[in-house]
């Protein structure tokens, strides 16, 4: 990795603000670090290098612009969200031929802090999964080894950024998306709390759930990312009209955790969980508590229920979004005799294995004589689950525990068996639940797999500058990873 790709996101934009650096020399360095690296990641569906140095080279005629926070920055989106002109393929082959016209809110506000997009993150098709390998365009390697998975469905965001491809991402996060790859590629992740950040130009596939979210290399990176997408958006009828603090300034202030108690829910540390993730995160708290914070038990005894709950939610919201997919008006499309047919031909050629499994049972749930007994049910569930949070919130500021209950798995160890993975967002999918925010911070490596692991903290609704202040200052106090040991 050269000297500017293994910088951090805030490095290289105070080297870009002073002058010290060019734009072109930041978009020129990511480009050689994706053509070195790439061909043994595959974390892009699409990168835009000619007109990435277009612009780099435009800005740098302009100089510096201090009123753009990213002026100059190099990062990736996730191949979900739209961006003008650009293919918004979403990891499937029904999409293979879909550019979109506008940009996705997210995206724009990037743009205009002046952000550099040098391509779009591989992921899980329509974001239905938990490996990145049900992608269209192949499968995402994890950069510490590639012969595991970098997690998903932001797996490509997550690894561009930890293999310094880009110095930062836009991923989604509906069950744990953005949290659990972060925490397999050693990235830090935020999820933020729903309708927080627009939702507009994110192709959707679960809308109560879905939310966008950054990944970087640390937290006071991920805060200045925050900055930039959140706040309200008239095109969202679900975005908060409520203000967004300054979450760096917040970040940079807080020095240690005293007076902050935090609270472990014992379901987090049950059986399933490997001993490996378990002693590096509770190091991690220990050493939180040698900052000052306060450690009590809290419950959340319906989390045994929430991975039951959310894929009937999920899986029934996704078989409606994805009804638009017919061929018709954009995507792929085969040829037929009657209209009838060629829906059928179009959508069983254009969707993968997950994404036909998704829509069946999503069918399934809502179909009339079972809505009452999964749908409904389910919807009720979630409730329960919410207030289980805003109970154990009346004892404690924040919650943590593991982000997964294992370090990467080796590529095809689990897409036989899809139960098996849904099952490892056992920690993360009740936030989506709840609509809650939450991040994932490296606690470190765990000490049979060499692989990275993450420690995820949860916070109130709209509780995003508390959460990233305390993820801030003790992140700086655990010992940083020491650079994937899958590329050279």
């Amino acid at each position: 990795m050269s000297e500017l790709t293994s910088k951090s996101l805030t490095e290289i934009r105070d080297l870009l603000a002073s002058g010290d650096v060019k734009a072109t020399d930041a978009v020129q360095a990511c480009l050689d670090r994706i053509e070195a690296t790439e061909g043994s990641l595959n974390a892009f569906t699409h990168v835009q290098g000619e007109s990435a140095l277009s612009l780099a080279q435009s800005m740098d005629a302009a100089g510096p612009d201090s009123s753009k926070p990213l002026w100059g920055v190099p990062v990736s989106i996730k191949d979900i969200l739209a961006s003008k002109g650009d293919p918004a393929r979403c990891g499937s082959k029904i999409l293979e031929n879909f550019t979109p016209f506008y940009d996705a809110t997210a995206v724009k506000r990037l743009k205009d802090a002046g952000a550099i997009i040098i391509g779009r993150a591989n992921m899980d098709e329509f974001a239905m999964g938990s490996s990145t390998e049900s992608s269209a365009f192949g499968p995402t390697k994890n950069p510490w080894n590639t012969a595991k998975v970098p997690g998903g469905s932001s797996g490509g965001s997550a690894a561009s950024v930890a293999a310094g491809q880009c110095f930062g991402s836009l991923g989604t996060d509906t069950g744990g998306s953005i949290r659990q790859p972060a925490s397999f590629c050693g990235c830090v992740g935020i999820k933020p709390t729903y309708g927080r950040v627009s939702r507009y130009g994110c192709i959707a596939y679960a809308s109560s759930l879905d939310q966008i979210g950054p990944l970087t290399r640390n937290v006071p990176d991920a805060a200045l990312m925050l900055n930039v997408i959140a706040g309200h958006d008239t095109m969202d009828s679900t975005s908060a009209t409520c203000d967004v603090p300054d979450y760096a300034a917040a970040v940079a202030a807080q020095k240690d955790l005293s007076g902050m108690t935090i609270g472990m829910p014992e379901e987090y540390w049950a059986e399933g969980l490997a001993k490996e993730v378990e002693d590096s995160c509770r190091a991690a708290i220990d050493k939180a508590e040698d900052m000052g914070a306060k450690v009590v038990p809290v419950s959340l005894p319906n989390t045994k229920y929430a991975v039951s709950s959310y894929y009937i939610i999920a899986m029934a919201e996704a078989s409606s979004n994805l009804a638009r997919f017919d061929g018709v008006r954009y995507g792929h499309r085969e040829h037929a005799d009657d209209l009838i047919d060629m829906y059928t031909a179009s959508r069983s050629a254009g969707f993968g294995p997950e994404v036909k499994r998704r829509i069946m049972l999503g069918t399934y749930v809502l179909s009339a004589g079972y809505y009452d007994a999964y749908y409904r049910k389910a919807a009720q569930v979630r409730r329960l689950i919410r207030q289980d949070f805003l109970d154990a919130f009346t004892k404690c500021d924040l919650i943590c525990g593991p982000a997964s209950p294992v370090t990467a798995w080796g590529l095809n160890e689990k897409t036989d068996d899809p139960l098996q993975m849904y099952l490892m967002d056992i920690y993360t999918i009740s936030l989506n639940l709840a609509g809650l925010p939450g991040i994932s911070i490296p606690a470190g490596l765990g000490a049979d797999s060499a692989m990275p692991v993450g420690l995820q903290l949860l916070g109130p609704a709209f509780g995003e500058e508390k959460l990233l202040a305390a993820a801030g200052a003790l992140s700086s106090q655990l010992d940083p990873l020491p650079g994937p040991k899958g590329l050279a």
